[in-house]
C-alpha cells in the first residue's frame, strides 16, 4: 500500500466571537466539526461545500497556517502541529497553496521574478543562480516566458495572474498543492484555460491537489476523490465518478443540481 501523502484526523476548529452581551459568554462558531479524509500520492481530492461550510478553514489547517481547536494534520507521516519551528519550515517545501484570489495574492509592489523566487528564499536556501533556473522553469511551465519577469502583476490579466501564482507554487517542487477555489474569481472564459494548466501540471510533475471548491463540476475535472462538506461535517465521499452518478446524500444532489444548472 502506498503510504499517506496527507491525513487530516478528527479536526475540530472552533472561533469565538466578540461578546455581544455583558451577562452572556461569547458566541462560539463551529467551523469544523471532527473531519477527517486521506491524500495518497498521485490521488488528488476535492473538498467540495458553499461559502461557510468550512472548506477554507480546513485549507489553511492543512497548510499549517493556523492550528486547529484539536485533531491531527500528518503529512508524509510527519504531525505538523507537533512540530518544532525549524522542522515545520522543512516540511513547507513539500506543500505550496494556491489561494482564491489571483489580485490580492500577488504583492503589487514586487516583480514577478521576486514573487515566484519568494518560496525558495523562504524554505529552500538554494544558491541564486538556482533559484533563478528554477523561477524560470515554473513560469514556462505555466506558459509564462522570460519577459515576465520584469513585470508587476497589475500588467497581467486575471488568468495570467493566477498562472503566476501557480508557478510560485511549482517553484519548489512540491509534492502536495492546495488550491482553494482557484478560478472562482476568473471570467468563465478564463476558467476553462487554467482548469486545463492545472491538469497538465498534475500529469508532467506527478502533483497531488487539494482542490477546494464550492463547484463540483470542477474538482471532478482534476480530481480523483470527492470529500462533500456542509456545516463544518463531511456528509458524503468517495471517488468522484461515484459521486456524481449515485450520490447517497440530499446536500451532495443539491450541489449536482446547482453545477448543472450553471453550465447547461
Amino acid at each position: 500500500m502506498t503510504a499517506p501523502l496527507l491525513e487530516v484526523e478528527n479536526l475540530v476548529r472552533t472561533f469565538t466571537l466578540p461578546r455581544e452581551h455583558l451577562f452572556r459568554p461569547p458566541p462560539v462558531v463551529n467551523a469544523l466539526r471532527g473531519v477527517g479524509f486521506t491524500i495518497t500520492p498521485g490521488r488528488s481530492l476535492g473538498l467540495v461545500g458553499e461559502s461557510g461550510s468550512g472548506k477554507s478553514t480546513l485549507a489553511r489547517l492543512a497548510m499549517a497556517l493556523d492550528r486547529p481547536t484539536s485533531g491531527t494534520v500528518r503529512l508524509m507521516g510527519h504531525d505538523l502541529f507537533a512540530q518544532p519551528a525549524a522542522k515545520l519550515r522543512t516540511l513547507r517545501r513539500h506543500m505550496q497553496m494556491i489561494f482564491q484570489d489571483p489580485y490580492g495574492s500577488l504583492d503589487p509592489r514586487q516583480k514577478v521574478a521576486r514573487i515566484v523566487a519568494e518560496p525558495l528564499e523562504a524554505l529552500t536556501g538554494a544558491p541564486k543562480a538556482e533559484r533563478e533556473a528554477r523561477v524560470r522553469e515554473a513560469l514556462a511551465s505555466v506558459g509564462l516566458g522570460d519577459t515576465a519577469l520584469d513585470r508587476y502583476p497589475h500588467e497581467f490579466s486575471g488568468g495570467q495572474r493566477q498562472r503566476i501564482a501557480t508557478a510560485r507554487a511549482l517553484v519548489t517542487r512540491p509534492d502536495l498543492i492546495v488550491a482553494d477555489e482557484p478560478v472562482s474569481a476568473l471570467d468563465v472564459s478564463v476558467r476553462a484555460q487554467v482548469l486545463n494548466l492545472l491538469r497538465d501540471l498534475q500529469e508532467k510533475f506527478s502533483v497531488t491537489f487539494l482542490m477546494i471548491s464550492h463547484d463540483l463540476a470542477v474538482v471532478d475535472y482534476l480530481c480523483d476523490d470527492i470529500v462533500v462538506l456542509k456545516d463544518g461535517l463531511i456528509v458524503e465521499s468517495g471517488a468522484s465518478a461515484e459521486i456524481l452518478r449515485r450520490p447517497q446524500h440530499p446536500y451532495t444532489r443539491e450541489l449536482i443540481a446547482a453545477a448543472t444548472k450553471r453550465y447547461s
